[in-house]
């Protein structure tokens, strides 16, 4: 499929889901169903990845799984696909879900709108993330954003979310 028609997130949604340890799906919300135009026995027990956009650079998950299994939250923008052939921008938080003893039995995710001025930047660096990896893999998607962020002084984490607060 071509994914070349784009879905709208209401400002207002907040789209959750929960994995097990294997990133497989053990809950979605409404909203989430809604967006992908999926039911419940499409998505349970799948791997999150199943909406997973091409367009993604691989080094953002890794980053999300080497944070999240460290128990550390972590935002970034994804662009994910739907099971009609669109796809969709949000802003993604993901967290470790821990047991009373603070093990980790799964993951959750809450997303919402992203930006769109904030999706206009995050294109074109991931489109070289994508680029990089083609050819020197992860390891040379890393640098480069590592690269980025140091040259512009920033960390990650604020990168992400003053994109995400820049209004227009």
């Amino acid at each position: 499929m071509l994914y070349n028609r784009q879905k709208e997130i209401g400002d207002e949604a907040f789209i959750t889901t929960k994995t097990d340890l294997k990133g497989c799906i053990t809950y979605a919300n409404r909203y989430f169903l809604d967006i992908v135009n999926a039911k419940n026995s499409d998505l349970i027990g799948k791997n999150h990845n199943i909406v997973r956009h091409p367009d993604m650079p691989r080094y953002v998950f890794k980053l999300l799984w080497d944070r999240i299994k460290r128990k550390e939250e972590i935002f970034a923008f994804v662009k994910n696909i739907t099971f009609d052939g669109a796809y969709y921008w949000v802003f993604a938080n993901v967290t470790s879900s821990l047991d009373e003893n603070g093990n980790i039995i799964g993951y959750y995710s809450v997303r919402r709108k992203a930006n769109p001025s904030a999706v206009e930047k995050i294109i074109p660096i991931y489109q070289k993330m994508l680029e990089l990896e083609k050819s020197g893999g992860i390891q040379a998607s890393q640098k480069y954003i590592t690269e980025f962020l140091a040259n512009n002084n920033i960390s990650y984490d604020r990168f992400v979310n003053e994109l995400q607060r820049v209004k227009g």
